[in-house]
């Protein structure tokens, strides 16, 4: 049975012996960065730096609301923003694996260079064991190369730290509530952002319209969770499509993108079930969504499918 206090006292006393100077934390603001940057606070102290760095393929409000949490949680931190470079590197790239192996080597190249100017030697990650079973390595097959594992290059010149390496996501939870962190139970966001929720080229306009897809989603199963229509998904979010389809706005032909809505309950990401929105919500969704993104967005369809044989992201 995992012991929650157990594993803290152990970890903070394990790195005080393993980070002997000052480090550098990849901080998203989910539970996994947090609870990791918590631990290693306590551990050293003023020696750790917080870097949250905007990707560009953040949600709606995503930098303002993690600067806010960093503050809040007394750490000293930097922020990033990249999002001209990610979106540079990723131009014309649609297959999966490479971009998030982009993805996860310009991460580095920018901590590398924040830790170059701030004298760091170590690089602390929020890395779980679905990320490195999935990425596969001796007889595991890769299912998808995490950013923060498959995307590491092998130059990469900091120590890595992962203090949470062999937990599953709800160990994870129940060492964020130990330590009575607001983010406890707040839904998995994945490293590579909206990139990996866009299928084909992530570009800066297939982004927001994404971005704003997904802020509809979220917001309206929320608002339906409080009311008490449904109960709360693990994850849920929008994916955009490559295809576009005949619709029809006002009385004139439409051609327009597709959105799909994914959402789905877990307990550790290794395994997952579709949720039943109920029809009331995906209509709401769905008429928002065709609303607010007029002329861009024109078919709305909803993914029924677990894991296996899918995965809790398209990409």
């Amino acid at each position: 049975m995992f012991d929650v206090k157990k594993f803290i006292d152990k970890t903070v006393a394990k790195l005080k012996e393993d980070v002997p100077g000052k480090a550098l934390i990849a901080f998203s603001g989910g539970v996994d960065s947090t609870v990791s940057a918590v631990l290693v606070d306590r551990a050293i102290g003023n020696q750790l730096i917080a870097v949250n760095v905007d990707t560009g393929y953040m949600r709606k409000n995503e930098p303002e609301n993690v600067k806010k949490m960093m503050k809040e949680l007394g750490l000293n931190f930097r922020f990033v923003d990249a999002s001209k470079e990610f979106y540079c590197a990723l131009k014309g790239v649609e297959n999966p694996e490479k971009k998030r192996k982009i993805i996860g080597e310009k991460f580095i190249q920018i901590f590398e260079r924040v830790a170059e100017e701030e004298q760091i030697e170590y690089l602390v990650q929020g890395t779980i064991a679905p990320d490195w079973i999935e990425s596969g390595g001796g007889l595991r097959d890769n299912i998808k190369s995490h950013h923060n594992v498959g995307g590491l290059p092998k130059t990469m010149k900091l120590k890595l730290v992962e203090p949470l390496r062999d937990l599953y996501k709800d160990e994870v939870r129940k060492v964020a509530r130990e330590l009575k962190l607001n983010v406890s139970e707040r839904q998995p966001f994945p490293g590579p952002g909206l990139a990996i929720r866009i299928i084909g080229e992530a570009t800066p306009e297939r982004t927001e319209l994404v971005r704003e897809a997904c802020d509809i989603v979220e917001k309206e199963i929320e608002r339906a969770v409080e009311k008490g229509l449904m109960e709360r998904p693990w994850q849920y979010f929008a994916v955009l499509m490559p295809i576009k389809t005949v619709g029809v706005h006002g009385d004139k032909r439409a051609y327009g993108n597709t959105i799909a809505i994914r959402a789905v309950q877990s307990v550790d990401a290794m395994t997952c079930h579709y949720s039943t929105i109920p029809h009331e919500v995906l209509d709401t969704i769905s008429t928002k969504i065709t609303n607010n993104l007029k002329e861009k967005i024109n078919r709305i369809v909803y993914d029924v499918t677990n894991k296996p044989p899918g995965t809790v992201e398209w990409e």
